[in-house]
């Protein structure tokens, strides 16, 4: 395990605060806003509204979803006090669009990594992104039903990644 690794998994990525079961949203915007409050809620963020609009700023530039819906949005920013990921997953028949080419998403994941924390942010971003192309990653989140569960699946997602 990476040094990095070692010390996200002990700061806990995401935890079960972080996660929104059953979330409605209006749209990718609002719910990377009711995830971005979680963040805000735990002291992760400290503007809110500013981490937000750099959020919606990255999405404007591109679009964050991947297939097999799933919306990654995504900042690296002043504002976040550490790394975080927070987790939506959608109420049945409700769903978002992030710009993927399959189709909109059920699954939200927003992360949020500090200004300086570059490589980071990329390893976060790459680490995650390749969890979230394997469908029965993607299932076990849809599946779970609880927060403890869905933040335990994503930290542990990125105890496995070497350099």
């Amino acid at each position: 395990m990476s040094e990095l690794s070692l010390e996200l998994h002990e700061a806990g990525l995401t935890t079960p605060d972080l996660v929104i079961l059953e979330m409605e949203a209006e749209s990718k915007e609002d719910a990377s806003a009711q995830l971005a409050a979680r963040m805000y809620a735990a002291g992760r963020i400290t503007d809110l509204d500013a981490f937000l609009g750099q959020v919606n700023s990255r999405e404007h530039q591109m679009a964050t979803g991947l297939p097999g819906g799933v919306g990654l949005p995504h900042a690296r920013s002043e504002y976040v006090c550490q790394t975080s990921i927070g987790v939506g997953v959608t109420k049945y028949g409700h769903s978002l669009d992030f710009g993927a080419v399959d189709g909109p998403a059920t699954l939200v994941l927003l992360i949020a990594t500090p200004a300086s924390s570059f490589s980071e942010h990329l390893e976060v971003l790459a680490t995650i992104a390749r969890s979230l192309f394997k469908e029965n990653f993607r299932d076990s989140l849809r599946r779970a039903h609880d927060a403890e569960v869905i933040a335990e699946l994503i930290n542990s997602s990125l105890v496995f990644f070497d350099h």
